[in-house]
C-alpha cells in the first residue's frame, strides 16, 4: 500500500523531530533539536494550530509527557535528562550523559513509567549510548557502542523494544527488554532510519531520512505499506487516532524543497496509541 501525506503546518522547523500525542491534554507535542524548542499544538481538519512554545536553551531530543496533568514534560536534552514546566521552567535532573559535542536524540517512555532516551556521536564513533530514568530518578546505561541511537517504542506489555540503530548499520532491531538480546527486524536501505511508531496491530512505522518516505514494516521485517512525502528529510511520527503525523526536517539541506521542515500528516487507516507518561511523581 503507498499513500501520500498532506502538509499540516504553517511553520518550518530546521530539525522537526519527536512528535507525541499528550493524552492528558489532546495536544501534539514536537521539538525542534538545533533550535532547542518544545512546541505544542492541535490537530483538526487537517491544519496544526500551534498552542505554544518553549526555548530549553540547548538542543532537546524529544520531550514526553509526565504521568500526572499539569506536571510538564520530561526531555532529553543535550548532556542528560531535564523535565520542563508548564510555566517554562526547566529543572535538570541527570548530566554528564554526553560530552563534547555529543548530545542525547529520540526516546520514550516504558509501560512501567521509566523513561529511555538515547545519544547520537558528533562527530560519528561508536561512544553513544541508550540510557533509563527511572521513576525514583535514578539513571542507568542500557546500551553502549552505539553511534547513533535514534527511534525508541515498546509493545504494550513492555517485554519488546523496537529500537532504530541509524548509524553505521542503518537498522531496525527488537530488543528484549529483560535479557538484552537484539535481533535485526529489517536492515533498511535507500537512507537513514530514523524515529518510529508502533500501531495498535503491531507494526512499526519508521521515518526514512532521505529517501521521502515512512515505511510500515510488520515486526518480521516484511514491508507492508510506504507514505511518500514531497520533502526528503522525514524524522519522526506519531499517531493521533488514525492519523499519522509526520515531523520533517530541513537541517543540511542548500536548497529545500517547498514544505522541508513542515510537519505532515495522512491517515492509514490503523489507529496508535498516544505517548505514555513518566512516572516522575513531581506536581508542577
Amino acid at each position: 500500500m503507498r499513500s501520500r501525506a498532506d502538509q499540516i503546518s504553517t511553520t518550518s522547523y530546521v530539525q522537526g523531530e519527536s512528535p507525541r500525542l499528550d493524552l492528558r491534554t489532546g495536544e501534539l507535542v514536537w521539538v525542534d533539536i538545533q533550535a532547542g524548542r518544545v512546541h505544542c499544538g492541535r490537530l483538526d481538519g487537517g491544519v496544526l494550530t500551534a498552542t505554544r512554545a518553549y526555548d530549553i536553551g540547548g538542543p532537546v531530543g524529544v520531550a514526553v509527557p509526565c504521568a500526572e496533568p499539569g506536571t510538564g514534560w520530561a526531555l532529553a536534552v543535550k548532556d542528560g535528562f531535564a523535565r520542563l514546566a508548564e510555566d517554562g521552567t526547566v529543572t535538570r535532573l541527570v548530566t554528564g550523559l554526553t560530552s563534547g559535542q555529543d548530545q542525547m536524540n529520540d526516546g520514550a517512555c516504558h509501560p512501567d513509567g521509566s523513561f529511555w532516551a538515547g545519544s547520537q556521536a558528533i562527530p560519528r564513533a561508536p561512544r553513544a549510548g541508550l540510557f533509563r530514568l527511572d521513576p525514583d530518578g535514578s539513571v542507568r546505561r542500557v546500551l553502549a557502542g552505539l553511534t547513533v541511537a535514534n527511534g525508541i517504542d515498546f509493545t504494550p506489555d513492555g517485554r519488546t523494544m523496537f529500537f532504530v540503530d541509524t548509524l553505521p548499520h542503518r537498522r531496525l532491531e527488537a530488543i528484549d527488554v529483560s535479557s538484552g538480546a537484539r535481533r535485526t527486524v529489517v536492515q533498511v536501505d535507500g537512507g537513514n532510519p530514523d524515529g518510529l511508531a508502533l500501531d495498535d496491530e503491531g507494526c512499526v512505522w519508521v521515518a526514512v531520512w532521505d529517501a521521502s518516505q515512512v515505511r510500515r514494516y510488520a515486526p518480521t521485517g516484511e514491508l507492508l505499506a510506504t507514505v511518500e512525502l514531497p520533502v526528503p528529510r522525514p524524522t519522526a511520527v506519531c499517531f493521533q487516532g488514525s492519523t499519522l503525523v509526520i515531523t520533517t526536517a530541513s537541517l543540511g539541506l542548500t536548497d529545500p524543497p517547498a514544505g522541508s521542515g513542515h510537519l505532515f500528516a495522512v491517515d492509514v487507516g490503523v489507529t496508535g496509541p498516544p505517548a505514555r507518561g513518566w512516572c516522575d511523581g513531581v506536581k508542577g
